[in-house]
């Protein structure tokens, strides 16, 4: 399959990737942020049936995922845009798959932060090849930015899975460890975080812990992420609910399989 268009990141990104499992990539998608607009609005109008909305009595603070093949926008920007082939040289892979899309929208006054995680003990695939581009489709100032702790995935811990209101995951997994209380505690860690323009975005690790401050600014803060694996990574059965949930993989799939391509398909490579 040919490589999408797209520019060659210098070596330094590329090693800071890998050093600190987060950089930012700066105004590489900008002729993509009216077309993801769109799609955020249909998205918005007609939820898929794993919609969230995690609005607590105040202003509305929306997500939804797994929608890229059937809303346009979101297709053409995983199938034409440079993200694929970007991914890929983050990773060193050979290949870049697109695992899932999800929008995460917090509207002016939607106060709910995200809380600190990392995203591989929710998600159904293991590996070390994996990279999200985290894409913000309004102006986002450093005080509602992404952190991330640099670093944070080569600790060689799995963190319990928990929703946005706390709760926890019922996985039946022993190796799973509490996260320590990052907000406490900000200057024991590298936290990063950036003013980020039209065009810019954020890219992480699975293994990456992160989080974000809830949106006090007068504007909404639209963020348009797509989730990418190489070709190191297997199916990982993490011993309860996934997010996204696959559940027609399990018991078809056990740790360790390949991931299958009709679903997970090759972009880039």
């Amino acid at each position: 399959m040919a490589t999408r268009l797209a520019p060659q990141l210098p070596p330094e990104t590329r090693a800071a990737f890998q050093e600190d499992g987060v950089v930012v990539l700066r105004g590489l998608f900008t002729d993509w942020i009216e077309p993801l607009r769109e799609g955020t609005a249909r998205n918005m109008a007609e939820p898929s049936p794993m919609h969230r909305n995690y609005t607590k009595g105040g202003a509305r603070f929306f997500g939804d995922y797994c929608n890229w093949a059937a809303i346009p926008e979101f297709r053409s920007f995983v199938l034409d845009s440079p993200a694929a082939e970007i991914a890929r040289q983050l990773m060193g892979s050979h290949k870049a798959r697109i695992f899932h899309e999800h929008l995460l929208v917090k509207e002016s006054g939607a106060d709910i932060p995200t809380p600190w995680h990392h995203d591989g003990p929710y998600y159904c695939v293991d590996g070390q090849q994996t990279v999200s581009l985290w894409l913000p489709l309004d102006p986002v100032p450093r005080e509602i930015c992404l952190e991330s702790v640099a670093g944070s995935h080569l600790w060689g811990k799995l963190f319990r899975p928990r929703r946005f209101d706390g709760s926890a995951y019922d996985h039946d997994n022993d190796a799973l460890v509490e996260m320590p209380d990052i907000s406490a505690n900000r200057d024991d860690y590298r936290i990063m975080g950036w003013d980020l323009d039209l065009g810019d975005c954020i890219a992480f690790n699975f293994m990456t812990v992160h989080g974000a401050p809830g949106n006090m600014t007068a504007g909404s803060r639209r963020a348009f992420s797509t989730r990418w694996f190489g070709e190191d990574v297997v199916y990982a059965d993490r011993g309860g609910t996934t997010s996204p949930p696959y559940p027609h993989l399990t018991g078809k799939l056990k740790t360790g399989d390949p991931l299958p391509e009709d679903e997970f398909p090759v972009v880039a490579g």
